[in-house]
């Protein structure tokens, strides 16, 4: 009788970001390799709109669960992200454990690997318990996965908070790093948020591989440092860029009038400004950012949130806010910049704004999906990074790749109006530009490379999927 094909259990971490490139990953397993997967959903509350989007959307062959709901009430108001997230893997252990247990005890399902994101990694004890091939799938760069695997060694080398130390810092393959510009949580060793993530990245080295979204023509350096033959190190697979892949809008959706409006602009003219699934911006950055806008004379589309003066990523868990996101511009601005400008509210069709071809520059915060989708298309940026990882990412595009520009926040802790201006139009109009529009048409050229039947990307996935194909087969026939 023919093997069952084979099956991976992903278990993410709350967070569109960490969603949808795990999606794209599960998606080119099942239609290049016949695997089938479902998502085990940890929460500790009713999911969000974007959420139940996303899992509306899951194709055939992809399925996902749910675990009961965990309680963190006792965490406190102010609690970090990547603590929250890693407290609701913990107390999630025990219905992971009976989830990957239901799917080795079904017949239908070859489990080949668990499948854990970045701050997942307390799932790898499960996997190893119950004797099931454990990797990390990690959806920010390669230069962020040689800091996690180095960061044991650092902690135990710097006696003082990174950001005090005097010189870069040096990670294995990677451009040196000021300490301010490393991941928010290690800003703060005392808080537990820096505890998690030193926790993770010290249970980094027992997964068996560790998937990255990312291409060696991108990140040459740490990519090759992450391959180079280590005891006790994962075997790391770069299968970059995965990006979201989208579906035509309706007529008459939100999606549509933002496609419209770029149709009725010059070829190559717009700004886009975005900040990503989670990021916002306090009160007095945004007139800064609207009045260099406008100050700029470029045309532009800005997907614009609410407020928010105490916290970045302030829609990180839920998008949802009561107030009209337009009540904190500068009074006049919208009918100031009619016809060269358009302001959303909360949210735009991003895949289908960077590929359209009035599309001319992106201003982003650094997340690494947006990131990948402003490459693949050839997009240059300004980096404007808000939290998380996206100051490493923002240092990695100015300063290494060289496909964006970094405005300087001014004494005040506000990127100015002037500034502003003289950036957008630098990237959109300088010499400078230029040059880093003729970089990013190359790693677009790359990107397309990377993916296309003989390239890199698709063959390192044929090689995952090669092992974890011969390890289920292997469980089948009671060899493992």
């Amino acid at each position: 009788m023919a093997n069952p094909t084979p099956h991976i259990a992903i278990l993410p971490t709350p967070g569109m970001g960490h969603l949808i490139p795990l999606l794209e990953f599960a998606k080119n397993l099942l239609h290049r390799h016949h695997f089938s997967a479902t998502f085990i959903i940890p929460t500790d509350g009713p999911l969000h709109t974007p959420q139940k989007a996303f899992l509306s959307t899951l194709p055939a062959g992809v399925d996902h669960l749910l675990l009961p709901t965990v309680n963190t009430e006792d965490l406190p108001p102010d609690v970090k992200i990547e603590t929250r997230m890693s407290v609701v893997i913990a107390r999630s252990l025990p219905s992971i454990r009976d989830a990957v247990k239901s799917f080795l005890e079904d017949n239908s399902k070859n489990l080949a690997a668990l499948v854990v994101d970045l701050f997942g990694t307390d799932g790898i004890d499960v996997a190893l318990e119950l004797n099931v091939p454990p990797y990390i799938f990690f959806p920010s760069t390669a230069m962020a996965l040689s800091f996690f695997l180095h960061l044991p060694k650092l902690d135990e080398t710097v006696a003082s908070e990174y950001r005090d130390v005097p010189e870069k810092l040096r990670v294995p393959g990677c451009i040196p790093i000021h300490g301010k510009d490393l991941l928010d949580p290690l800003q703060d060793r005392k808080n537990d948020a820096y505890k998690w993530v030193l926790h993770h990245s010290k249970k980094y080295r027992t997964a068996e591989g560790i998937i990255v979204n990312s291409f060696k023509e991108l990140e040459p350096g740490p990519i090759e440092a992450l391959q180079e033959q280590e005891s006790g190190k994962p075997i790391v697979y770069p299968i970059g860029p995965l990006i979201r892949t989208g579906s035509k809008p309706a007529d008459n959706s939100e999606e549509s009038v933002c496609l419209k409006w770029l149709d009725d602009q010059p070829s190559n003219s717009v700004l886009y400004v975005a900040f990503g699934s989670g990021g916002t911006l306090p009160h007095d950055q945004i007139i800064e950012l609207a009045l260099g806008l406008e100050m700029s004379e470029v045309r532009f589309l800005w997907v614009l949130r609410c407020a928010n003066d105490k916290s970045s990523n302030a829609t990180y868990f839920s998008i949802h806010n009561s107030d009209d996101p337009l009540a904190y511009l500068p009074q006049g601005f919208v009918e100031r910049t009619t016809g060269r400008g358009l302001v959303v509210p909360s949210w735009a069709p991003q895949a289908g704004i960077l590929a359209h071809e009035s599309t001319c520059a992106f201003l982003t915060h650094c997340g690494w999906n947006s990131t990948l989708e402003s490459i693949v298309n050839a997009v240059p940026m300004i980096a404007w990074p808000l939290y998380a990882e996206q100051k490493m990412n923002a240092v990695l595009l100015h300063e290494d790749v060289k496909v964006a520009l970094r405005p300087k926040v001014g004494e005040n802790g506000l990127v100015g109006r002037d500034e502003i201006a003289n950036v957008v139009k630098c990237l959109m109009e300088g010499l400078e530009g230029k040059e880093i529009r003729s970089r990013v048409r190359y790693l677009k050229d790359a990107a397309a490379n990377v993916l296309s039947e003989n390239g890199s990307s698709t063959r390192m996935l044929a090689e995952l999927a090669n092992k974890l194909k011969r390890k289920s087969s292997l469980q089948v026939n009671g060899k493992r």
